[in-house]
């Protein structure tokens, strides 16, 4: 059982002492972002094949599925894995861990939003994905919708740390350089303030990986009518695991 509220103490303590590095834009990486005991506990509870579903949106044609981890995504998972994933989803949505990433990522929201950052509603959205052979991203600096972009690698090993995600820089000629590449590596990720220079991609997935399984905690804007429009993705999670139980 996932003590929650250790579980936050230690998240936010991991964000909170995160090096930042500002090649090619501003952002925090971080390792050891579970306690050991709760990222075992994460890979022994990683769901089935079958469990997952489809993404939505441009990405829903890729070869990236998703579990949403709100009580209503993780409905279709047998009650041990629903237990371990409702648990890290209140985790990653709890108002400290959201207020943590704005502190330690200021720089970034406040050359986007202006002095007023600290005042922009943000609304967590966290997921578990799994990419397989054929994936990729192109170089794209996420859209607008969303604050802040943040990336757990979650592999049992090191074997496959080169299918991280490369951050780009924009040359005025409006060429692209690989500027930094994450480490796929146990327990480590990365945060960024989504900005008009926040260049990144994820090169095509080859067949030596199985699977690349991670979790994308997103906080998208959360003001004007962009509040209906999260709750309705909500709704949308809801109304595929109910069709999933009733199938």
């Amino acid at each position: 059982m996932i003590d929650v509220s250790r579980t936050i103490d230690h998240v936010a303590g991991v964000i909170d002492g995160a090096p930042v590095r500002d090649e090619p834009f501003h952002h925090l990486v971080f390792s050891s972002v579970f306690p050991a005991d709760v990222y075992a506990a994460l890979l022994d509870a990683m769901p089935e094949r079958g469990d997952y579903g489809r993404m939505s949106g441009r990405a829903k044609a890729s070869a990236r599925t998703k579990v949403d981890l709100f009580p209503e995504g993780v409905m279709r998972l047998p009650q041990e894995k629903k237990t371990v994933w409702g648990a890290v989803g209140q985790v990653l949505r709890s108002p400290r861990i959201r207020d943590a990433w704005v502190r330690r990522l200021a720089p970034g929201l406040e050359r986007r939003f202006g002095s007023r950052y600290g005042s922009v509603d943000l609304y967590a959205t966290p997921i578990l994905t799994r990419d397989v052979p054929g994936y990729r991203i192109g170089i794209h600096p996420d859209t607008r919708w969303k604050g802040i972009t943040v990336q757990i690698y979650l592999p049992r090993d090191d074997s496959i740390s080169h299918v991280g995600t490369v951050f780009h820089r924009r040359d005025p000629d409006g060429r692209f350089q690989a500027a930094a590449r994450m480490s796929f590596v146990p327990n480590t990720g990365y945060a960024f303030a989504v900005g008009s220079d926040t260049w990144h991609s994820v090169d095509v997935v080859g067949p030596e990986v199985s699977t690349r399984d991670s979790i994308l905690l997103t906080y998208f804007v959360d003001q004007g009518w962009q509040v209906a429009q999260n709750r309705c993705k909500r709704l949308g999670c809801l109304a595929r695991g109910l069709g999933w139980r009733r199938a």
